[in-house]
């Protein structure tokens, strides 16, 4: 996994993992996976998928890469303190994961929680094989 800037601005984790280095072998076993890793988090909350691709085709000015299969977020969020209105501009958080024929890319914007922010990195970190 690294750490990019996307669009000069956005601190992004970004992991891009051929299948042969997975054992999942397409976009539902991973959706299942992360999900099953914030329902077992001591503080995270399940929130649902949304399926961008979709959305995106849907729309008439549609612009996207014609190789991608799928492409979703799984929203959740780290929520264990509200101490000023504020803190919502930055929850809740999604992972993304694309997947093309010969590969997934998975990313998510860093979390201002630190520990929040560990835990993804050790989620997506998890679909590699080991």
């Amino acid at each position: 996994m690294k750490k990019i800037e996307f669009m000069d601005k956005y601190p992004v984790y970004l992991l891009e993992l051929n299948k042969n280095k997975t054992k999942f072998k397409n976009m539902e076993e991973i959706l299942g996976y992360i999900k099953g890793c914030i329902e077992n988090h001591k503080v995270a909350a399940y929130i649902g998928v949304f399926d961008h691709l979709s959305h995106t085709k849907s729309l008439e000015e549609a612009i996207y890469d014609k190789n991608i299969i799928e492409a979703k977020n799984i929203i959740f969020c780290f929520g264990k303190q509200l101490p000023k209105p504020e803190v919502l501009s930055v929850r809740p958080r999604s992972i993304g994961i694309c997947e093309y024929e010969d590969r997934f890319v998975i990313s998510f914007i860093e979390a201002p929680n630190p520990e929040g922010n560990a835990s993804m990195i050790e989620w997506v970190e998890g679909i590699k094989n080991r």
